[in-house]
């Protein structure tokens, strides 16, 4: 089994959240961009997508954080394709350090193949399957799920249902000239920066923390599946409603469903793994007694993807 290089780069300043590490959504848009050159070696790079209108794009996302990555980090993602069937593709990609080799995340992708207008799903052309076998890889353990269970996905939930349910709404706004993709959707890394954006508006709501009057401690994810069920356009307005699934004496798992505020129709549901992280020892530490009794009361049954 071989990788294929797929990206090389490094983790800029504004990359950076109030954590001093590179953003979650930043590794959703490497690893994006790892796609988009895998999808040149499948025979479906920007040529073909400029010429029939479809491109290859993450529908399914579980990514493990490993290892922080500061400011000037030098980077690079490699990976190829695990398995195919004729609607889609499951890819594997990691993010490695130049200097260390080691590996700072982990990304299994189903992809599937997008009409560009009308996001219609298309089977895969049987030119591109014929160019899997050079580019296959196994999962490694590193990569293989350790705090979520990768179960089918649930069905779509309904916003009408969150506020009998006790979901938190942590964010509202209008998708934005600058969150979008080349065909005016929703990029697939703001999916990521959407709920990232919510935390310290979830914190402040269940623990009655502002993370600008805190400099000491903080919080990081350590796994993230994402479910993407729509393409938001530019100028739709969306809405995240968040819970909590469980708390432990280490970790808490959030659950996040992302709707449009129009029409009430999903757009995305997420899961995440987090743990509270001490800032200036840069190590995660077990959560209070005290917050985890407060944070146990949000807990809401039957939360999931």
């Amino acid at each position: 089994m071989a990788f294929t290089e797929l990206y090389r780069s490094s983790v800029q300043t504004w990359e950076a959240d109030g954590m001093g590490h590179m953003n979650v959504q930043f590794y959703s848009e490497k690893a994006t961009s790892a796609l988009a050159a895998l999808s040149i070696a499948l025979g479906h790079g920007p040529e073909r997508v400029r010429t029939s209108g479809t491109r290859l794009v993450a529908a399914d996302h579980h990514i493990r954080f490993l290892r922080e990555q500061r400011p000037g980090a030098p980077l690079f993602i490699r990976g190829g394709v695990v398995s195919a069937t004729a609607e889609r593709l499951t890819c594997y990609f990691e993010m490695v350090g130049t200097v260390s080799n080691e590996v700072a995340a982990s990304f299994v992708t189903e992809v599937a193949l997008f009409k560009d207008g009308t996001r219609e799903t298309l089977s895969l052309p049987q030119n591109l399957l014929d160019r899997i076998d050079p580019l296959k890889v196994e999962v490694p353990p590193h990569g293989q799920p350790r705090g979520l269970t990768l179960e089918a996905p649930r069905p779509a939930p309904a916003l009408a249902d969150t506020e009998s349910m006790g979901l938190i709404t942590t964010f509202q706004g209008e998708v934005m000239p600058d969150w979008c993709d080349a065909t005016g959707h929703l990029a697939t890394r703001r999916y990521m920066g959407i709920v990232s954006d919510s935390i310290p508006n979830l914190l402040a709501q269940t623990r009655g923390d502002d993370r600008s009057q805190d400099s000491k401690t903080g919080g990081a994810a350590l796994e993230y599946r994402f479910i993407y069920r729509t393409a938001p356009q530019l100028g739709d307005v969306l809405t995240l409603r968040s819970g909590l699934k469980e708390v432990t004496t280490k970790t808490y798992t959030w659950v996040h469903w992302l709707f449009d505020v129009e029409t009430g129709t999903c757009v995305a549901t997420a899961e995440a793994v987090a743990i509270a992280l001490d800032l200036v020892a840069r190590k995660a530490i077990p959560i209070p007694d005290e917050m985890a009794e407060r944070l146990k009361s949000f807990v809401v049954p039957g939360l999931g993807v």
